[in-house]
């Protein structure tokens, strides 16, 4: 089984894991939090897609970048222009020169042109399959990595 295919199974055994509503925190998000080596943030309201993917990777026995912001990914495994489902994909949001931005893992391309679909966490609150921009004004890819 080829590194995408782990990163990507251990994704799914957490599909559709959400965040709570109120005061209430998903422990399972808080407790990633820790063992990630954030023991400080103790609510699921935190953003966790970058959270989510190193958690599966470090799980799946691959390399992680043990950070919260998602293009720290950038740095993780070798560019490619040919994605495959499982490779990563990193995307910047707000102003393309912040520090703000999004990763989760490459699901396909939607019929409807300009969209990439990502596996991810955090993705309306939740873990899950969603589309994505490809480019807008304020969101938009940065590059795919295979780890």
């Amino acid at each position: 089984m080829v590194n995408r295919e782990k990163l990507w199974l251990e994704m799914m055994k957490h599909y559709g894991l959400a965040e709570i509503v109120g005061e209430e925190d998903n422990l399972t998000i808080v407790g990633w939090f820790k063992e990630l080596g954030f023991p400080h943030i103790k609510d699921d309201e935190t953003a966790w897609c970058s959270l989510a993917l190193n958690i599966a990777a470090k799980h799946a026995g691959l390399s992680f970048t043990g950070r919260l912001d998602a293009r720290s990914w950038l740095n993780v495994g070798t560019p490619t222009n040919d994605p495959q489902i499982g490779d990563i994909v990193v995307f910047w949001r707000g102003d393309k020169n912040s520090w703000q931005g999004h990763v989760g893992l490459f699901a396909g391309f939607p019929k409807q042109e300009g969209l990439v679909l990502v596996l991810g966490g955090n993705q309306g609150n939740k873990l899950e399959i969603r589309a994505y921009p490809i480019n807008t004004p304020n969101f938009g890819l940065l590059g795919y990595r295979t780890i």
